[in-house]
């Protein structure tokens, strides 16, 4: 009964959805870059609602072709994660890899050369799962996540300042690794449940 009340609810939750009216999006006034610096572009934008209210909104805008984070298991069925240091929050954070996708490069041979180049692995298979926003208030940029099995052996000199240490974390474990304190970033959680609820699909 549970189950059929469940079934019910999420296909009365998708027609609910599916049948909402399309928003009217506010008018853009005018865009401008308000500041920009080696790494960071802020934009200054101008809009009118519907309702005729005028706003001035900020969001950071991003450069390049976009950027990639991969969750890769090995044949144990463990995440490598990888520790750094994050000038943020000035500190050693447990995180996936990941980095930049270089101009003409897929989003998949970013993910493969990003692994070679943080874990020492390349993959055989590697899937794009979804694109995450990081903040859709104030930002127009997002990350590419992707996750990554049947790893081999393989590397190639990467940028990192200094050499990062490799952590192996069960899947079967990925509830502690939520509420691992040095695992914190908001992505890096997100993209590591929606990795792991594909690969175990893949492995019925």
């Amino acid at each position: 009964m549970e189950l059929a009340v469940c079934a019910n609810y999420k296909s009365s939750l998708h027609n609910t959805i599916a049948s909402a009216q399309p928003m009217t999006k506010p008018k853009i006034i005018a865009r401008r870059v308000a500041a920009e610096t080696q790494l960071f572009k802020v934009e200054s934008i101008d809009l009118e609602f519907k309702t005729g209210v005028k706003r001035t909104y900020e969001r950071l805008v991003p450069g390049g072709a976009g950027a990639v984070m991969m969750i890769a298991i090995n044949e144990h069925d463990e995440i490598l994660l990888v520790r750094e240091y994050a000038v943020g929050v000035e500190d050693y954070v447990l995180t996936l890899p990941g980095g930049k996708i270089d101009l003409g490069e897929t989003p998949e041979q970013a993910a493969d050369r990003e692994l070679k180049e943080e874990v020492g692995f390349g993959a055989k298979n590697i899937e794009i799962l979804r694109k995450i926003n990081l903040n859709p208030r104030y930002a127009s940029n997002g990350i590419t996540v992707a996750l990554a099995y049947d790893l081999y052996p393989a590397t190639l000199e990467g940028d990192e300042p200094e050499p990062l240490e490799i952590v192996k974390w069960p899947i079967a474990k990925l509830d502690e690794l939520l509420w691992q304190e040095d695992f914190n970033e908001g992505r890096a959680m997100a993209a590591a449940i929606l990795a792991v609820n594909r690969y175990q699909s893949l492995s019925r």
